[in-house]
């Protein structure tokens, strides 16, 4: 394995690109290492109504545009988000992935799937009545992801956490 690193004092965040032949247990493993490095500590900014709230990242569900507004999903509220869907995609780590055109999940809460084979498929969340829907043209590339992390177990903590 090599390891190289890249100065860029033109970047507005440190970023952590892993290149790979092929996806193995090492690679997640190194994939989590990193992750939780910072996991813990980011926070996004995000509103319900004039108030601002600091929401740790690992604490939001799903992120989803109704009527032109993005709204943050955590296990009991519902917070609006000052970022466009792809800012949202860049700025996240690993574990959330854009399921719709209008809806980005965090695989840590996702609980089961329902499945539709004319029409969008039912995403149901742990510890929460909270639904989404994956179309189509996301749900293989979900359930992959989905399939990986059950594979390698330690990249899907919070999820048995939070079904305990």
């Amino acid at each position: 394995m090599k390891v190289k690193i890249e100065i860029d004092t033109g970047l507005e965040e440190t970023e952590v690109v892993i290149r790979c032949k092929s996806l193995d247990e090492s690679i997640v493993s190194l994939q989590k290492s990193i992750t939780d490095q910072t996991d813990g500590s980011q926070c996004i900014t995000l509103q319900n109504g004039e108030t601002q709230y600091y929401v740790p990242v690992g604490d939001i569900y799903f992120f989803e545009t109704e009527g032109g507004e993005i709204h943050a999903h955590t296990a009991d509220r519902i917070f609006d988000a000052e970022f466009k869907l792809y800012e949202l995609e860049e700025m996240l780590p690993g574990n959330f992935m854009r399921i719709s055109k209008s809806t980005i999940a965090n695989l840590d809460y996702i609980y089961s799937i329902t499945r539709n084979l004319t029409a969008s498929s039912i995403v149901e969340f742990a510890n929460s009545s909270k639904k989404t829907l994956v179309s189509r043209g996301y749900y293989k590339a979900l359930v992959e992801r989905l399939s990986m992390r059950r594979m390698y177990p330690a990249q899907n903590i919070r999820a048995k956490a939070a079904q305990k």
